[in-house]
């Protein structure tokens, strides 16, 4: 018979797992240490002057300036220490290296719909080579949902009408659970899947093997010519010619510009095409225009 067994943590597969655990680590050693402090200290103080009679009158204290001083500094520079070790962790995990490989999630009522740049597109399993950063860039159809892998140590939002995005890299094989952490309606405890961290060969035979049609950028810029984008940014265009601009605008600008020109900046006759397209439509689109522009060193 199995024994079953109840780990203090899940796994730690990601690089985000250690630092966060090791905060969360302290923070309850922390918490431990003035916990029993002050109850020891309550217990001590209630035994030592207790009253010792019906007529006993405790003199009269005064307050101690180096006392108060004290026990404000303490808290304070232990709330500074985990706060910077916080913004610390906050930083880098908003900040995806240049190397990271970038998928696609859309959440809906109640499923998560992932796709791959080379075209592959699953459905509430997400496939994946270890050692290899990724970053998700994601965005819901319907209400807010919350993409959390626990053995990742990762949990964010998925907002309708809006991009967010997390970054790790895998550091250990195996299959994982896929949650949806943030309550979405009657089938919320439905919306589960599962993330697989491969060798990098048998993510490559995967990619080959999956069903896959054409490249997110080849889709879009089928959908670049269907909505005629290129007779105002092609040669010859009243708009700026994409190919032409400097830098690299991320997935949330290109995702403004194109539903919400006038917010974005855009000048001119820039129309909007909001309601014309999917969000899968519109992230295949983003993936084409993003081509256009030069890659820019971070």
């Amino acid at each position: 018979m199995t024994a079953v067994t109840f780990p203090l943590f899940p796994d730690q597969a990601s690089s985000n797992a250690g630092s966060v655990d090791a905060i969360y680590g302290l923070m309850v050693l922390l918490t431990v240490f003035f916990s029993v402090a002050i109850f020891l200290a309550i217990a001590f103080f209630a035994i030592k002057y207790h009253r010792k009679s019906e007529d006993e009158v405790p003199p009269e204290i005064h307050g101690s300036l180096a006392l108060e001083i004290t026990w404000s500094v303490i808290p304070l520079a232990i709330v500074a220490v985990i706060f910077i070790l916080g913004a610390k962790i906050y930083i880098a995990a908003s900040r995806p290296p240049a190397d990271a490989a970038t998928v696609y999630v859309v959440a809906r009522q109640w499923m998560w719909k992932v796709q791959h740049p080379e075209g592959n597109s699953e459905i509430n399993e997400l496939h994946l080579p270890i050692d290899r950063p990724v970053k998700l860039v994601m965005t819901s159809e319907d209400v807010i949902h919350d993409f959390f892998v626990p053995a990742f140590r990762m949990k964010k939002d998925v907002l309708p009408g809006r991009y967010t995005q997390e970054w790790f890299t895998p550091t250990r094989l195996g299959r994982y659970h896929l949650f949806c952490s943030q309550y979405c309606g009657t089938n919320h405890s439905r919306m589960i899947g599962w993330v697989e961290v491969m060798e990098p060969s048998d993510f490559e035979r995967w990619l080959k093997g999956s069903a896959r049609t054409e490249s997110m950028a080849a889709v879009g810029e089928r959908l670049f010519a269907r909505f005629h984008c290129g007779s105002c940014h092609g040669d010859g265009g009243s708009a700026p010619r994409l190919a032409g601009l400097s830098g690299r605008p991320d997935e949330a600008h290109l995702r403004e510009a194109i539903l919400h020109p006038a917010r974005a900046g855009a000048k001119g006759a820039m129309p909007t095409y909001q309601g014309q397209m999917s969000e899968t439509e519109l992230l295949q689109l983003i993936a084409y225009v993003r081509t256009l522009f030069p890659e820019v060193p971070r």
